[in-house]
């Protein structure tokens, strides 16, 4: 199987504002010369705001037209998280654009409750696996990262796991330290894209996005606190190696999510 060219984008973000976010990306994106997947970070159009009855969009909203044009444009699948407005509730919402248009979206599961987003936005229920070329990959967003439950990979499921986030600076050692648990509990790549600088709370963001192997070891790592993009090729016949020389799943634990 061929390698998966992967790109990820730490930037700042611009409070609240689609427009202004957009733009931000066009630029970004153009400077990612070649990739399968690209990721922004999560809720990319307005920062980790509480405030989705001002801020929400339609699924035919001006967002997944806008992600559906640069899929296309790059050839790449393009995915990230936004504040969707369904049914009359609110998600924390990723999508996975194709190139082609087609899409499919993830909503949050675990909701931050230290910053009121469970009384404000509703829980998903599904988790999400995806191919892309012959690739199984789990996109989750953020505070999802701390439960290892949901993102345990039962029979490898899936060959990588990705985080988009708004994981503030002060507990940056807890994000890095969970990136590196969940690649070597769940034996695949762990892709963690963070954004950086000061949002509208003041809080601060170090980026600290990264690339992780399936033995916990990192690949790639962003500059803290800068605004980067990294890029890296990840390799399935290493994968697949280390799974048959150390079948440590044969041992899990057999479990039921309710």
């Amino acid at each position: 199987m061929k390698d998966l060219k992967i790109a990820l984008i730490q930037t700042s973000l611009i409070w609240e504002n689609h427009e202004a976010n957009l733009l931000l990306f066009e630029e970004q994106l153009s400077k990612v010369s070649e990739a399968d997947l690209i990721v922004l970070p999560e809720m990319f159009t307005t920062g980790f705001s509480m405030e989705p009855a001002r801020l929400a969009e339609k699924m035919e909203g001006k967002t997944i037209q806008w992600l559906t044009q640069k899929a296309k444009e790059k050839n790449a699948v393009i995915t990230g998280s936004f504040i969707a407005e369904e049914n009359g509730k609110y998600f924390n919402r990723l999508i996975w654009v194709r190139a082609d248009g087609s899409f499919e979206t993830y909503d949050k599961r675990h909701l931050f409750r230290m910053a009121g987003e469970n009384n404000f936005y509703s829980e998903g229920k599904k988790k999400l696996i995806i191919e892309l070329k012959g690739w199984k990959i789990c996109p989750l967003i953020c505070y999802d990262l701390r439960f290892p439950v949901w993102s345990r990979n039962a029979n490898h499921q899936y060959d990588v796991l990705l985080y988009t986030a708004n994981w503030p600076a002060a507990r940056s050692y807890a994000w890095k330290s969970l990136l590196i648990a969940r690649a070597i509990e769940n034996q695949s790549y762990v892709l963690g894209l963070n954004r950086v600088g000061v949002d509208g709370k003041n809080l601060e963001y170090s980026g600290d996005s990264s690339v992780i192997d399936f033995t916990g070891k990192y690949l790639i790592e962003a500059s803290a606190a800068v605004d980067q993009i990294i890029s890296y090729s990840l390799n399935y016949e290493a994968l697949q190696n280390f799974r048959k020389a150390f079948p440590a799943n044969l041992d899990a634990d057999d479990f039921e999510i309710k």
